[in-house]
């Protein structure tokens, strides 16, 4: 049962300390019930206070007050948007009571973004800026760092889980398969991310013209060093906007052009449905396995034509019988040879040696190499629309 807002007020009194609470609302953007949340006024300030309701609502909070502690104020400029801030936290029983700053906006679900500028061109560009945040932000505070190498091998981890449950269509298999396979997938560069973003992790605000713009960005609970078609994979529940998404992208990214961002990004997207698998295989729940392999199903039908990696660039290097047909184009001249030896007899062997026991004509073994892109708002970030409750001084 959700905690009622006077509840939430008094939670939020444990974590704010000294602060003043004048009202109080429950708060919702139409979520999943991982959180109760609310709206309090405190000291003439907005703040959101959230009670995680299950275990993994609770890991992702612990996750999410790191993240924001390592946003100094120098990365918050480089941002150009706000991110939350904390205001205060608080233990609650078997779970945490945490209250951080209100970003005032609007969220635009994925299905619901237009093509063109607007929402799209907005949520791509804040993305870019958001991934060229300079590595040492995420390694100073311990958390999480995974190169291409790491994420190929955590897939192929995956592929091998969820193919012993016998719930896997082959197709989806054999697509899965040879996506790790194709090393054309993973030679990008890991940025930092926030790891799993969706487009209602951008709060929405219109400027002075009616543009949106993007103010600020929720859901910091996943921030890393990894992949960043991640923080991109629900372009693929917005068919419209795509295009202009990642066209966006591209023209704030700093990086080399990733030929093969677009195919990750719906490489991820796909993958959400093996991992729901895989978690109702380790939580031993009959019936999240059989809601993951229906959708699977469903997924594998609706994948009858389509190729996942036909939208790769060609592969760079020529394969041998076109090395050898370019050869046979090249003109033969005959061509002047110098001879390079030495010829000279001014030297003695002996003493151009190192130790007298090495033998000149040996030759020190090679060591090898190392292995090495205007719509309105669907969704509002604001309070219910119940009346504010207007606490007593027994109350606070």
């Amino acid at each position: 049962m959700a905690r009622s807002t006077l509840t939430l007020a008094a939670a939020a009194s444990a974590a704010l300390g000294d602060e003043v609470i004048t009202t109080t609302r429950r708060l919702t953007a139409q979520g999943a019930g991982r959180f109760d949340a609310a709206l309090v006024t405190a000291s003439g300030e907005d703040v959101v206070v959230r009670i995680p309701t299950d275990e993994t609502a609770l890991t992702d909070v612990e996750a999410e007050l790191v993240a924001l502690r390592a946003l100094t104020a120098g990365a918050r400029e480089l941002l150009g948007f706000a991110a939350p801030e904390i205001r205060g936290t608080a233990p609650l029983e078997d779970s945490r009571v945490v209250a951080t700053t209100f970003l005032p906006g609007y969220l635009v679900e994925a299905a619901h973004i237009p093509a063109g500028r607007g929402v799209a061109t907005a949520i791509g560009s804040a993305t870019a800026r958001l991934h060229t945040l300079p590595p040492s932000i995420v390694r100073s505070a311990g958390l999480p760092e995974r190169s291409a190498a790491d994420a190929r091998a955590d897939l192929e981890k995956l592929l091998d889980a969820i193919g012993r449950s016998g719930r896997v269509p082959v197709r989806l298999m054999v697509r899965w398969r040879e996506a790790a396979e194709d090393d054309r997938l993973w030679g990008y560069e890991s940025t930092v991310v926030l790891g799993g973003a969706q487009s209602t992790s951008f709060v929405m605000r219109d400027d002075a013209e009616g543009a949106p713009v993007v103010t600020g960005v929720l859901d910091w609970q996943g921030l890393a060093i990894g992949d960043p078609a991640v923080d991109l994979h629900w372009t693929a529940g917005a068919p419209d906007a795509a295009d202009d998404v990642f066209r966006s992208y591209a023209g704030g990214a700093v990086r080399a052009p990733d030929r093969a961002l677009r195919v990750r990004t719906r490489l991820h997207a796909e993958l959400e449905f093996a991992r729901w698998l895989l978690h109702g295989i380790e939580a031993h729940r009959p019936d999240v396995v059989d809601d993951a392999a229906d959708l699977l199903e469903s997924l594998s039908d609706g994948l009858v034509n389509d190729v996942l990696l036909a939208d790769l660039p060609a592969r760079e290097r020529a394969d041998v019988s076109e090395a050898v047909a370019l050869l046979d184009r090249v003109p033969r001249t005959e061509r002047e040879t110098s001879d390079t030896s030495m010829h000279t007899d001014a030297f003695d062997p002996d003493e151009l040696r190192l130790h007298a026991e090495e033998d000149w004509d040996a030759a020190p073994p090679r060591s090898a190499p190392d292995d090495a892109d205007a719509t309105q708002p669907s969704l509002e970030l604001e309070p219910d629309a119940t009346q504010p409750v207007d606490l007593t001084d027994d109350e606070r």
